[in-house]
């Protein structure tokens, strides 16, 4: 009887998973379908894993081919950013494959390198006019602050004077306002708007809104200076994984939302837009993170992120991680079943239940660390953090089993339970240092701290259910382990968690009131300091990050009391 019903239990706890899996990965509408046809343009660079700019490891022709070929019915034009570095075959695959290029040249602070970008430039848009349709020299050089603008306007009207199509400059939107004597030198204005990265996010339901109020100001701000030039949205789009800025939060869901709200607003308002872009680039992790990977419509394997028409699913591969996650679970089962089975129906039911959050945290950090890992040390790092939350779910459900069984605690068992939780918090300063002073790019660790923090979380509720009270004296390390160390230095490591709580609210406060564009719009601390108070605290992200430091505190501080209470005595 007592097999049947643990059976049961799990059969049960698998059903519910699956269940809530289903339901929460259900496809979502996001919009209207893109409209039969293709996009207008698409942000071009054919680098693949192993392949980056910085490393002047560029594309091969094969791969800049299959690309284009890739692209050929998605979209009627692509825009690429330089001339040189494997570039060179594109027009003559654009022609092939039926594709008009925007055709860009790379500018920087290197004279030498701008020179031969600018003579690239000319040469492929001169021997390729029936595909180079439109070309533009420099790509946010204001922005990075590697030109001035006087020299910028220089390589614009060389390149004016050198080509028959018509000339423009790219950046940020507002570089346009600040260097409004742009507008007279291009032949076109170029703007990038980025709402995700505007020094004010802009959360995902107001983000069309913000286009048409950008492009807007520059028309208005145009009218004055060239009346009438075009304006090419040359760059627009969002981020489908990283880190929450504000309450622009990336993730799939909200990439789709963004490109369809964009494409039927350009369709409403006749805006002409390229859209950035077309392949997750994983050479920009290096520079931009987790997020600076993730913009493309398709992954860097080339499988689409998501559908152009119809619902879309955060997580198209739930099916995947419920079965892995139960595979994991009916291996604890088997290889412990003899132990599990003298547990009450209760008993049992709230291990496997544990057993199944814990599998399932840990396949869905491993799917995400492996996915956002594009080189060696990433996935050396991924492969560590996968076994460290593998050792400690497996050393929690252990403890977890004494204290349902009611069993005496194993001193070798609490202390690797300790070191596990010293290193983990250890880990959780180190990640909030860096996301405090230089946080821009860095993603919050969610996923790699789930575990830790859900296990402190369930001993602490057992061992308030078997001590049928709940007290400081509880929280603390040695009673949730069920062994006593000395733990003299738990009150530094309690203490140094709490202040990386402060930390982390002060960096991010901090990072949004140095935005050139926040100061502008709210000069002055006392003006600004609640507005980028508010963005910080409406970033769900931080604040889960800051729950976890503090639910990884407090058995240290508890511990330390309780320590020095009894030295005390």
């Amino acid at each position: 009887m007592r097999k049947f019903t643990f059976l049961f239990s799990l059969l049960l706890i698998i059903l519910i998973h699956f269940v809530a899996e289903w339901f929460f990965n259900q496809p979502q509408a996001v919009g209207a379908d893109v409209p039969a046809g293709k996009l207008m343009s698409l942000s071009f660079a054919p680098f693949r894993e192993g392949y980056s700019p910085l490393e002047e490891i560029f594309p091969l022709p094969e791969h800049v081919e299959e690309d284009v070929h890739l692209l050929a019915d998605k979209t009627g034009s692509i825009r690429t950013y330089s001339s040189l570095g494997g570039m060179q075959p594109t027009p003559q695959f654009a022609r092939k494959y039926g594709l008009k290029m925007i055709q860009g040249g790379w500018l920087s602070n290197v004279a030498k390198d701008n020179r031969k970008e600018v003579d690239a430039l000319i040469k492929s848009a001169n021997e390729n006019p029936d595909v180079v349709d439109r070309v533009i020299i420099g790509n946010e050089v204001l922005l990075r602050g590697e030109l001035d603008v006087n020299r910028l306007i220089a390589y614009i009207r060389e390149v004016k004077q050198a080509v028959k199509q018509p000339v423009s400059y790219a950046d940020v939107w507002s570089m346009y306002m600040k260097y409004p004597q742009l507008m007279h030198e291009v032949d076109f204005i170029t703007i990038h708007i980025l709402p995700y990265w505007e020094d004010e996010p802009i959360s995902i339901d107001h983000a069309t809104e913000h286009l048409e109020k950008i492009v807007k100001q520059i028309e208005d701000e145009a009218r004055g200076i060239a009346p009438g030039k075009p304006i090419l949205i040359g760059e627009s789009g969002w981020p489908a994984a990283g880190r929450q800025r504000g309450m622009a939060t990336p993730s799939i869901i909200n990439e789709a939302k963004f490109i369809r709200g964009l494409i039927e607003v350009a369709n409403h308002h006749g805006f002409d837009y390229n859209i950035v872009e077309a392949f997750n680039q994983p050479w920009k992790s290096n520079l931009e993170g987790v997020v600076g990977a993730n913009w493309g419509l398709f992954s860097a394997d080339r499988i689409p992120v998501f559908p152009l028409t119809g619902p879309v699913a955060e997580n198209p591969r739930w099916q995947l991680h419920f079965g892995a996650s139960s595979v994991l679970l009916l291996l604890f089962v088997g290889v412990f079943f003899k132990k599990l089975l003298p547990l009450s129906a209760f008993q049992s039911f709230v291990l496997l239940v544990l057993a199944q959050i814990f599998c399932m945290c840990l396949v869905a950090m491993a799917d995400f660390l492996w996915y956002t890992s594009y080189s060696f040390w990433q996935r050396g790092y991924a492969l560590i953090m996968i076994a460290a939350n593998t050792v400690l779910g497996f050393c929690l459900l252990q403890r977890c089993h004494q204290l349902l069984e009611g069993g005496k605690a194993v001193a070798a068992l609490a202390w690797r339970l300790r070191t596990l939780f010293w290193l983990f918090a250890l880990l959780a300063i180190y990640k909030t240092f860096w996301l405090a002073v230089n946080g821009r790019y860095l993603s919050f660790p969610l996923e790699q701290f789930f575990i830790p923090v859900l296990g402190l979380i369930a001993l602490l509720l057992l061992t308030t259910l078997v001590k049928r009270h709940l007290s400081w004296r509880l929280m603390a390390l040695d009673q949730l382990i069920g062994w006593s160390f000395s733990g003299r230095k738990d009150k530094i490591l309690g203490l140094s968690l709490l202040f990386a709580i402060f930390a982390m609210i002060l960096g991010e406060t901090r990072a949004f009131m140095l935005g050139a564009d926040f100061i502008l719009a709210h000069p002055g601390f006392i003006e600004g300091l609640p507005i980028a108070l508010e963005y910080t605290l409406k970033n769900m992200q931080l604040l889960f990050w800051l729950f976890s430091l503090l639910v990884l505190s407090m058995p240290f501080l508890a511990n330390s009391c309780i320590n020095n209470k009894k030295s005390g005595d």
